[in-house]
């Protein structure tokens, strides 16, 4: 699991899998990746790296000001085609994919892109919003009414994703912006915290005054 809180960041293996397949990258603290590997054996680590190193390869330098909703929605696409590509050429590698939620900080802007069931969260005056759509078969139920989201935090099938980086050649990537202002926090995480904390509990531990690190208070939470 890990949490991605601007900028302290933690991340842990937790209680059940052998490794940790999760990856996140931090850049001029204007840009900030975090990708949740799935797969057997080592197949989601791999993913999940892939997809950061190619975040880490096209906007490492970059002016965060010139960085736009399509050059994210970029940097996703050309990651999806490595891993097929990686899959294609060893067999251990087939079915891997990834999670995928990018955030660029402007002066007066976010500019967001994102695949899969990792959140980005914006916490302004005591108020948690969540800007990212999970895209998973839970969140579909929720959505048509079929489900609550307090049911669908424990459901069975809530880590059956609908869309990921590195399972199909073609790939809608979500993107958006909107502006910031002063005071505004925002949180990257993987489904390891969202599955295991609730939204309430979040906003409590990200309001903590003061906290060395609050990510890694809500890495202790989740464990």
């Amino acid at each position: 699991m890990t949490a991605l809180l601007i900028r302290t960041e933690a991340t842990d293996i937790g209680l059940v899998r052998p490794v940790n397949e999760d990856s996140y990258i931090c850049l001029d603290s204007a840009v900030y990746v975090v990708a949740d590997g799935m797969g057997g054996h080592a197949a989601g680590e791999v993913a999940s790296a892939l997809l950061t190193q190619t975040a880490k390869e096209i906007l490492e330098g970059l002016d965060p000001e010139k960085i736009t909703e399509a050059i994210l929605r970029q940097v996703i696409l050309e990651a999806n085609r490595r891993i097929l590509a990686k899959a294609a050429a060893d067999n251990i590698y087939n079915g891997m994919g990834t999670t995928a939620s990018l955030l660029c900080l402007k002066e007066t802007e976010a500019v967001w892109a994102h695949v899969g069931d990792s959140r980005i969260y914006l916490l302004r005056e005591g108020s948690l919003q969540q800007i990212t759509k999970d895209h998973s078969l839970v969140w579909d139920l929720v959505e048509n009414g079929s489900l609550t989201p307090e049911e669908a935090q424990t459901h069975p099938k809530r880590n059956l994703l609908t869309r990921a980086v590195g399972v199909d050649a073609e790939l809608l990537v979500d993107t958006g912006n909107f502006p910031i202002v002063a005071g505004d926090k925002f949180l990257l995480c993987s489904d390891g915290l969202t599955n295991m904390v609730n939204e309430a509990a979040i906003k409590n531990i990200i309001n903590i005054v003061p906290a060395n690190n609050p990510a890694k208070l809500l890495i202790e939470q989740a464990l």
